[in-house]
């Protein structure tokens, strides 16, 4: 157990830093995923709500197309697929030329288009829970249709969406694991690596699933915290 206890240690005799690194990395991949998913899924979700019809078949298709599609399959569309579209209008001033993604944004992009078609549906679902008689009310305060949307849709909407956002959260934290596949050297590709050269698998797998789950666990208690703050002042006092 001690010699297991060793390949975790700090330095060149042990695996600690590079698992730390990789976890690092996946936190940071997640992070920098959410907002991206966040912005798209809600642009996607008012689309949905319009009132023309040509927006609301666009919103509809983008969520089927990213929703359909695996998550795997996406991210090598978009790093494999962006590379050679990139590369192709390069060549149109410079010849020869080739763009590498960066696969880092690559991963961002791929995520966070998942991201946004499932956000987009939690997003749809709070903009309509919002009575439409605060909405009349603010028309007939001659407020524009957008800072009807900023300034009372817009605060209320996350007491509703947030335990779907938080669901979505916890699924892309596990979807990160996939952009291993694009050489990023994330939690899973360094456990992978550490499984390759020591000949461990069963130890080093169990150590990802643990960080894994100290992730989701941490998130649990952030995402109840904003819950609970949201929700304040619409809670029932004493049962009335």
């Amino acid at each position: 157990m001690l010699d297991l206890l060793r390949l975790l240690s700090f330095g060149p005799d042990g695996w600690g830093d590079e698992i730390a690194q990789g976890a690092l990395l996946t936190i940071e991949l997640a992070l920098a995923t959410l907002p991206v998913g966040i912005a798209i899924g809600l642009m996607i979700a008012l689309a949905k709500d319009s009132s023309s019809a040509i927006l609301r078949g666009l919103g509809n298709l983008y969520t089927t197309i990213f929703r359909g599609l695996p998550e795997l399959l996406t991210l090598f569309i978009v790093y494999y697929g962006g590379q050679m579209l990139l590369t192709e209008l390069a060549e149109h001033f410079v010849e020869g030329a080739h763009v590498e993604v960066n696969q880092f944004v690559a991963g961002v992009v791929a995520l966070g288009l998942v991201l946004g078609a499932f956000s987009s549906e939690v997003l749809l679902a709070a903009i309509r829970a919002v009575p439409k008689g605060q909405k009349e009310a603010a028309a007939a305060l001659g407020l524009s249709g957008w800072r009807t949307f900023r300034l009372v849709t817009f605060p209320q909407l996350w007491r509703v969406a947030l335990p779907g956002l938080s669901n979505n959260w916890m699924v892309l934290l596990k979807d990160t694991s996939l952009v291993s596949v694009i050489a990023i050297s994330d939690l899973m590709r360094q456990t992978a690596i550490a499984v390759g050269v020591t000949k461990q698998p069963f130890f080093f797998y169990l150590v990802a699933c643990l960080i894994y789950l100290v992730f989701s666990g941490a998130s649990s208690v952030v995402f109840g915290k904003l819950e609970d703050r949201a929700a304040r002042g619409f809670k029932r006092v004493g049962g009335h």
